[in-house]
């Protein structure tokens, strides 16, 4: 038995509009198509400093609908679904106890760069836990990202071990904490997103591996645009709510596109011959592993459900490949990642389309 109740009104910091945001286009688009199938496994983004990575991924978690949550309980726990939901409710409810239920906003949690490993996964409180018999557990950030969106700046400046631990619970959707033998793990499924830029250094491509998608972003260069972002920027600055009313359909519309998407993603289908071209692809590219293949199916198949189709089509493959593939292909830690040159050329070889550009590659390298 649940009760549903609304949540305490907060005051709460006006952020820019999703869909007021101009250009980076292939940054917006992994984010949505993370936010329809989170098991794709995040997105890194990477690019030039004060390109609104940060702005965006606000706008993305301000954008996406209300969540139903347990009141009271520190992982916002699902109130039906056991995959999100904490081991203490799925006893309260298994004894039947009655469960208050919330709407709150999804969670989007800012990892600072000099967070220990304590407060991204918790702590345990070994000495309550030996005098009084409790497993006293202090939750952290990873617990509170659980259902919501967990993003890391600089996250190549990050040490290694903290990144693997992240990457871990994103792709288990579980984080286990241990400590003097006591051992309590709590759900923490969320989309991971890494920024950085690349001239302070890239992640080993053994962790740049296991980011589902690589985003590629650089500083507007028409002079147009530019005005155009800081006429908005300053607008929204100076009257908040009037702007946010502006654009409230577009981002009313843009929820619902969401939401739609994630329903239709379970009934959305690839043909057999699709998936044998993706994976010619990623062998002629010798892209280590499996997880480019996978994560190739699963993009174009949340990229059909945001276009409101069922079946994927090798247009919606060449739109997401770049993404799934590019970061995949470095084996030296000092060699720099494919501009996407290299995946373009071999997709369009493996599914026999027809370029009829000149050979340049992008950024004048191959």
């Amino acid at each position: 038995m649940s009760l549903t109740v609304a949540a305490p009104k907060v005051a709460r910091r006006a952020v820019f509009p999703f869909t007021a945001i101009v250009g980076q286009e292939e940054m917006k688009l992994a984010l949505l198509l993370n936010v329809i199938d989170p098991k794709i496994g995040g997105v890194m983004i990477m690019g030039d400093r004060g390109t609104g990575k940060s702005t965006t991924i606000r706008a993305l978690a301000d954008v996406l609908p209300a969540i139903e949550v347990v009141s009271g309980d520190p992982f916002n726990s699902h109130p039906s679904d056991s995959s999100i939901m904490s081991d203490a409710v799925k006893q309260r409810i298994e004894s039947g106890e009655a469960i208050a239920l919330i709407q709150k906003k999804v969670p989007m949690i800012d990892l600072p760069l000099g967070a220990t490993e304590d407060r991204v996964c918790g702590t345990i409180d070994i000495e309550k836990a030996l005098s009084e018999g409790v497993k006293a557990f202090e939750p952290g950030l990873l617990a509170q990202a659980n259902r919501g969106i967990l993003y890391v700046d600089e996250v190549n400046l990050l040490d290694d071990h903290l990144v693997d631990v992240l990457l871990d619970s994103a792709a288990s959707g579980w984080n286990t904490v241990e400590r003097e033998g006591i051992s309590i793990r709590h759900p923490a499924r969320f989309v991971l997103v890494g920024s950085g830029n690349p001239e302070e250094g890239e992640l080993r491509p053994q962790l740049l591996d296991r980011f589902g998608l690589h985003a590629e972003i650089r500083t507007v260069k028409d002079p147009a645009l530019r005005v155009q972002i800081v006429e908005q920027r300053s607008e929204f600055d100076q009257e908040p709510e009037a702007f946010l009313e502006e654009y409230r359909p577009q981002q009313e519309e843009l929820q619902q596109r969401l939401v739609g998407a994630q329903e239709r993603l379970r009934s959305v289908t690839i043909d057999h011959d699709l998936k044998i071209k993706i994976s010619q692809v990623c062998s002629e590219l010798d892209v280590d592993g499996l997880r480019g293949d996978i994560v190739t199916n699963r993009t174009a198949k949340a990229l059909t459900a945001l276009d409101g189709r069922t079946e994927v089509t090798v247009e919606d493959i060449k739109r997401v490949i770049v993404m799934a593939l590019r970061h995949r292909l470095r084996k030296d830690p000092l060699e720099s990642i494919d501009s996407g040159y290299k995946v373009g050329k071999v997709f369009d070889q493996v599914f026999g389309i027809v370029d009829s550009t000149p050979e340049v590659p992008q950024n004048g390298k191959k």
